[in-house]
C-alpha cells in the first residue's frame, strides 16, 4: 500500500504545460478493471517513438517482466507480485544511465 502511495505522488509530481495553458501528467498509468498492479499500460503524453521505443527495449530486458507490448502506449505485465512500475521506472533509469554513457563517450572523442 506504501509503495502504491509513493508511486502515485512520484507520477503526480510530473506535470508539463498545455498550450492552452492548462496542466496535464506527463505519465498517466492505466489499469484495466479487475487486474492488479502487476499489469499497467503507461501513457507518455507528448513523447514520441524515440522514447518509447527505447524504454520498451529497456523494459525487456528484466527477465521480471513476463509481457511488455510497445504501441504509442507501452503495456507491462511482470512475474509474481512485482507491480509494474517497477521495471517500468528502472527501465527509465537504465535508459538515462546508457544516454549519459553515449553522451560521455561523445565529449571524450571530442577532446582527442
Amino acid at each position: 500500500m506504501e509503495a502504491d502511495q509513493e508511486l502515485e505522488r512520484k507520477v503526480s509530481g510530473l506535470k508539463t504545460s498545455m498550450a492552452e495553458g492548462e496542466r496535464r501528467t506527463a505519465l498517466e498509468m492505466v489499469q484495466a478493471a479487475g487486474k492488479d498492479r502487476n499489469c499497467v499500460a503507461f501513457v507518455l503524453n507528448e513523447e514520441n517513438h524515440i522514447l518509447g521505443n527505447s524504454l520498451h527495449y529497456m523494459i525487456m530486458k528484466n527477465l521480471e517482466v513476463e509481457f511488455s507490448s510497445y504501441t504509442t502506449t507501452p503495456r507491462i505485465q511482470t512475474r509474481g507480485a512485482l507491480p509494474a512500475a517497477e521495471p517500468f521506472q528502472r527501465g527509465l533509469t537504465e535508459l538515462l544511465n546508457v544516454c549519459q554513457h553515449v553522451l560521455d563517450k561523445f565529449e571524450a572523442s571530442r577532446k582527442k
